[in-house]
């Protein structure tokens, strides 16, 4: 049965020894924007992989792979140190987590935590900022009794910010190093949401001034060009430190990593595939561009 990922789309473009044309940069232009890539982004790859093609003398198109391999991992930007998890001695850390509803940011913020817990020896305090609904709260709390860590909650319904102002208190108070806030990913208008992380991120850069302080933007891989809708968002209104990306399998292209790179010069931090604790791993430029290309 023939294969329709977009790393054997561009296996079978590529193939053996077919001749360099510009009907094949058309069409390998064409690919990247079937695989997530923004238009503009996938115009600019092609004609840096044309003009280095020119350079080096290449001819058939199966030369083309580990070139287009080279350009791809020169867009993706370093890694802040340690991925995030990043610790300034004596100073507490903080990650707050956002995203729209639906793309893992619970979960993750439960991830974060385990990967505190199993490489630092750590246990942080999980903040249930998502007030607006219910099951985060109640969700957030089962990870903290499975885990063993505390987790901070209000009401349904309160203040996202005062539960972040909360936790923040009782990680100095008890000498806790890390928290972890779950933010909301819906409110009645996108206005009243943006507001409301505004409205957080005063609160932490007020109470905590000292901290190491990231926000990371949680994004569902397999919604495509969607997902970098939302990190323009989310980037206007709190500027973001960096991506979380979930869900990610065959399933999801993964150009999107690419547009957020070159765009809004947003890194991606880590990516989930799965849904226990250890499904999260730091993200290896590398292995990614060889993957979506098909090259591992």
């Amino acid at each position: 049965m023939v294969q329709n990922t977009f790393a054997e789309k561009l296996k079978r473009l590529i193939g053996i020894g077919s001749k360099i044309s510009d009907d094949f940069f058309d069409e390998l232009a064409d690919l990247l924007v079937e695989g997530d890539f923004g238009a503009s982004e996938a115009i600019k790859t092609v004609e840096m992989v044309k003009f280095r093609s020119k350079k080096a003398g290449l001819v058939v198109s199966d030369q083309i792979r580990s070139l287009l391999a080279q350009v791809l991992i020169e867009k993706l930007l370093p890694i802040p140190e340690n991925h995030g998890l990043y610790r300034k001695p004596d100073a507490l850390t903080i990650l707050l987590l956002l995203g729209v509803n639906g793309v893992g940011k619970t979960t993750t913020g439960a991830k974060l935590a385990y990967r505190y817990q199993t490489l630092f020896q750590m246990k942080p305090i999980l903040a249930a900022a998502d007030t607006f609904r219910a099951a985060a709260i109640d969700q957030l709390k089962i990870h903290g009794d499975r885990l063993g860590i505390r987790v901070v909650a209000h009401k349904q319904g309160g203040d996202p910010a005062a539960v972040i102002y909360d936790a923040i208190e009782a990680a100095q108070a008890s000498g806790t190093p890390v928290v972890i806030g779950d933010t909301a990913g819906r409110m009645h208008t996108k206005t009243a949401l943006v507001e409301e992380l505004k409205k957080i991120d005063r609160i932490v850069a007020g109470k905590a001034s000292n901290a190491v302080y990231y926000k990371l933007l949680v994004l569902d891989a397999t919604t495509g060009r969607n997902a970098y809708t939302q990190a323009e968002v989310f980037h206007s209104a709190v500027k973001l430190d960096g991506v979380i990306l979930t869900k990610y399998d065959s399933s999801a292209k993964g150009g999107i990593v690419f547009s957020l790179a070159e765009s809004l010069k947003l890194p991606v931090m880590y990516i989930c595939t799965g849904e226990t604790y250890g499904d999260i791993y730091p993200f290896n430029p590398e292995q990614f561009v060889k993957t979506f290309i098909g090259l591992s």
